[in-house]
């Protein structure tokens, strides 16, 4: 039997009196990759805060595998520009949390800080600004500090964001490498299906009032997507990776 990590069921998910989402239940267990997908609004942020034990449910219940380690990259992260921190300061961040306060760094540290930052090939920024990155940038430093810890469970909330293509290609490499290599758990939450099509092991596809939620083979498939997106899609298969495409829904006379 696998492993499970973290565990709803029966769970209705709002705020106050207001329900947002009702029957939910899943199971996450240790080596999945389960992408999180949905326009803004649908509730993703919803499900994601409960998941994690901010938001408690309105009803069914959460369960977390005991001393679960769980690391989180957000979409964005307020580190004050006016703040001269370095971008391995930010990695270090992360070993401070679980260290005695005001212990100094270490020398161990220091070279798991580097460590992080090499695998995800921005060493050489390690001695530069955080506030003087590009957004694409800073986003890798984040994932480089939130693997820094080795984590059970590493939630991503849209990894890419702000990264040109090269960037992004690396960036989801690197955490599927990380998931065969440590068995790493990953939960990504995006609202781009494209991300996660040839990364996840299981999807949720969420819209205002509904989820489905499966294998990758379960959940992809033509008839279903196009029902929940409201538009006809197509998959197919390029170079051995799934593609997405979205047909048009009327001709255009050129």
């Amino acid at each position: 039997m696998s492993e499970w990590l973290l565990r709803g069921e029966s769970l209705t998910l709002g705020y106050g009196h207001r329900a947002l989402l009702t029957d939910v239940s899943f199971a996450i267990t240790r080596g999945d990759i389960l992408g999180i997908v949905g326009p803004n609004g649908c509730g993703k942020t919803t499900l994601l805060r409960t998941m994690l034990g901010l938001l408690a449910p309105l009803a069914g219940r959460i369960e977390q595998a005991p001393a679960l380690c769980v690391s989180y990259v957000p979409q964005r992260e307020r580190i004050e520009r006016i703040i001269p921190v370095t971008v391995r300061e930010v990695v270090l961040m992360a070993l401070d949390a679980r260290a005695p306060a005001l212990r100094p760094h270490r020398t161990i540290d220091r070279d798991t800080a580097d460590r992080a930052l090499a695998a995800l090939g921005i060493e050489s920024l390690g001695n530069r600004l955080f506030r003087t990155l590009s957004t694409g940038q800073q986003q890798r430093v984040l994932l480089a500090r939130a693997v820094a810890v080795n984590p059970d469970l590493l939630v991503l909330d849209e990894p890419t964001f702000g990264m040109d293509v090269a960037s992004e290609a690396r960036t989801l490499d690197f955490v599927r490498h990380l998931n065969r290599t440590r068995r790493t758990t990953v939960l990504i939450v995006t609202h781009l299906l494209p991300i996660v099509l040839n990364l996840a092991s299981s999807i949720m596809l969420m819209d205002a009032d509904r989820i489905l939620h499966g294998t990758v083979d379960e959940v992809l498939q033509e008839d279903r997507l196009t029902a929940l997106y409201g538009v006809p899609m197509r998959l197919g298969w390029v170079a051995g990776q799934r593609t997405l495409v979205v047909s048009p829904t009327a001709s255009v006379d050129a």
